[in-house]
């Protein structure tokens, strides 16, 4: 049987430093707070922010609340961001992404418009140039492929000189997890669709990252004993019993019944890369405070 990479021991472990962190800043008077900015409610973004406020309380993060209707102009939408990025109480800021439909030609726009060193999420081109750089000082990574390293980082799994393979080229994870890997000192393929036999790349791999969003993509024919399997991906299976008894729940790319006995370790989901993001985002926030 792998060995369980459970998010909660993760996140426990960052929210006990985060509130020793908090505590201390409160004691100079600063109130490390998040400011949310949230356009439409869309179920998801809503369970996030709801996950996000919880977790906040917890570590001891104030968070303002931010929201416009779904047929927010482009205007109320920049003129909020400003209003934001003015308000020096306000260290980080979780905007949710995508806008809807009308405001996507502004997408780039308004996100570059938002203040680098408030962006806790990696909307900026030039946080993003940060993940490429290496370079903390330009902005944050994106909380998911950072909750990634951060659940390496407690099981002691050392990259270096291993060899990962992610599968996936996003912008959200795919790509900054590769970079983030990389500067572990670990050496990185990325597959896609276009990639020439996947499974045959992914049983290469030390580390193997898959962040595909496909249900079920990641088989036995994938993977090989010793491996580190980090499943990303949150997709719905209609098949999978639930917790009332029935069926449909979130599962993510691997088949886990037939991945789970084959590798050494493993990230379920739910409970695994999912659960320690809302506690990077908070971390990101604290970081900013102290900067502040």
């Amino acid at each position: 049987m792998a060995k369980l990479l459970l998010g909660k021991e993760v996140t426990d472990a960052l929210n006990a430093n985060l509130q020793n962190r908090t505590a201390a800043l409160r004691e100079k008077g600063i109130n490390p707070t998040l400011g949310i900015i949230r356009v439409g409610a869309n179920p998801s973004d809503l369970s996030y922010e709801k996950g996000a406020t919880k977790r906040a309380e917890l570590v001891g993060v104030d968070v303002k609340k931010f929201e416009l209707p779904e047929d927010a102009t482009r205007d109320d939408v920049a003129a909020l961001i400003d209003q934001v990025n003015a308000d020096d109480t306000i260290h980080g800021v979780l905007m949710f992404q995508p806008f809807p439909k009308h405001l996507r030609p502004y997408q780039s726009e308004l996100c570059n418009r938002l203040d680098p060193k408030k962006d806790m999420d990696c909307l900026t081109d030039l946080s993003n140039s940060g993940v490429y750089q290496s370079r903390s000082d330009l902005g944050y990574p994106p909380c998911t492929p950072a909750a990634c390293m951060e659940i390496l980082d407690h099981y002691g799994i050392d990259c270096t000189g291993k060899t990962a393979v992610v599968i996936g080229r996003s912008l959200v994870v795919g790509k900054p997890a590769a970079m983030m890997l990389m500067k572990k000192n670990a050496t990185v393929t990325v597959c896609h669709t276009k990639t020439v036999d996947t499974a045959k790349v992914c049983q290469s791999a030390d580390i193997l990252v898959s962040a595909a969003g496909v249900l079920n993509s990641l088989t036995k024919d994938f993977v090989r004993p010793g491996q580190i399997v980090i499943d990303v991906s949150i997709n719905w299976d209609d098949n999978k019993p639930n917790a009332r008894g029935g069926k449909g729940a979130i599962a993510g790319d691997a088949v886990f019944e037939e991945v789970e006995p084959i590798v050494a370790a493993i990230t379920p989901v739910p409970g695994g890369v999912g659960s320690v993001t809302t506690s990077v985002l908070m971390k990101h926030v604290v970081e900013a405070a102290e900067k502040a």
